[in-house]
């Protein structure tokens, strides 16, 4: 297959999820948003798995590859309806972190144009953890974090469609290798083997 065939687009596909994955993981760990980076490392593993059987011939990685990529899609569709408060959503809940952190989004305090401002000593949660938004902000953290997750569907899309094409051509090249008896262990040998016995028997023939 040349380097403009359906495989090589999927490793590049594959290597730029892997590179979106592990930034959006970075700012997941810094916004203690374990909802995301438990996902997020499932993705990074299944992408890793299609990505292996892609260079390595496996379809049946692909195919995993593949549903993995419906089901990232559909997780990207409810972080975007979470962030933008659809169906009675809240971005403000603490769903996305088990109720284990009182953070938000990293991009709620640190997002485009945002100025954070500290405060009071006696206005603290108890835990010491910062929960004031950033002011200013040129982006609101709900739409940066919605333009991610569009981000990855798109991928993600763009990919299972590559996936499907990219097996389709697989499973062609092994039936078409084995019509030809590409998986015969002793082609040549049962060719051969019963010229060599014939003459062994007419060597001893009685004259």
């Amino acid at each position: 297959m040349g380097c403009c065939s359906g495989r090589c687009t999927l490793i590049f596909l594959c290597t730029f999820q892997l590179v979106t994955a592990l930034e959006r993981q970075v700012f997941d760990f810094l916004g203690y948003q374990w909802a995301p980076i438990l996902a997020t490392f499932a993705h990074i593993v299944m992408v890793i798995l299609g990505l292996f059987g892609t260079i390595q011939y496996r379809p049946r990685y692909i195919v995993v590859y593949a549903v993995w990529a419906a089901v990232w899609v559909t997780w990207n569709i409810f972080i975007i309806c979470f962030y933008l408060e659809v169906g009675g959503l809240s971005k403000d809940s603490e769903l996305l972190t088990f109720n284990l952190s009182r953070h938000r989004s990293w991009w709620r305090e640190h997002g485009p144009g945002c100025q954070r401002e500290e405060p009071a000593a006696g206005l603290r949660p108890p835990d010491g953890q910062a929960l004031v938004p950033g002011i200013g902000c040129t982006l609101d953290h709900g739409y940066v974090e919605a333009l991610h997750s569009a981000l990855q569907i798109l991928v993600a899309l763009v990919s299972f469609v590559c996936a499907c094409y990219v097996v389709s051509v697989f499973t062609e090249e092994e039936d078409s290798f084995d019509f030809i008896g590409g998986f015969d262990p002793y082609p040549l040998y049962h060719v051969t083997e019963k010229p060599s016995s014939l003459l062994f028997k007419q060597a001893f023939l009685p004259a």
